[in-house]
């Protein structure tokens, strides 16, 4: 399965991992490799770190603190303590370290590092303006959540070439078989 960053922010991409949350949820990260995988996709590091099983579900309840929280924010309700206590623990590691060699860009690091780089970017967005920008796809059954940087705040979709072609090419046949 390839992993998608069309979120606008890194944190909200991991929680991105998880799709159709309300009904049959797609799991992208069910393995410590999948993991791995995400690290290195997501660009946080260059190889993939080791990554056990307590690593993988350490992971997964970051996933589901982010998505609490922004789902919170979105709402403009108040954002919980447990789930921001989560997110300042793995944000506190220092971040996967970047270097510029010869060759171009170096990223290093391990996992809590990588993890660490990803709390960040949702503490970035949850705790400044951009909290504000933080729609939810309306195409189902997408739950993905993204930041909505368009010119006038009127994105409906995470993605246009995934969800929001599919809702067009949707309403035009619907449209079109009456």
């Amino acid at each position: 399965m390839d992993f998608t960053f069309v979120s606008g922010n890194l944190g909200l991409d991991l929680a991105g991992t998880v799709g159709h949350r309300r009904n049959e949820r797609v799991e992208m990260l069910a393995s410590p490799q999948d993991l791995g995988r995400w690290v290195v996709a997501a660009g946080l590091l260059d190889t993939p770190p080791a990554v056990t099983g307590d690593d993988l579900r350490h992971a997964v309840a970051l996933r589901e603190a982010i998505y609490r929280l922004a789902t919170a924010a979105r709402r403009g309700e108040p954002l919980p303590g447990p789930d921001r206590e989560r997110l300042n623990t793995a944000a506190a590691p220092p971040p996967a370290g970047v270097t510029l060699t010869a060759d171009g860009l170096e990223r290093t690091g391990d996992l809590p590092a990588a993890m660490s780089s990803a709390a960040r970017a949702a503490i970035e967005l949850l705790g400044g303006p951009g909290r504000d920008l933080i729609r939810e796809c309306e195409a189902a059954p997408c739950t993905r959540l993204y930041v909505d940087a368009s010119h006038r705040r009127t994105r409906r979709w995470c993605d246009m070439r995934g969800c929001g072609n599919r809702a067009k090419a949707a309403a035009f046949r619907a449209r079109h078989q009456q």
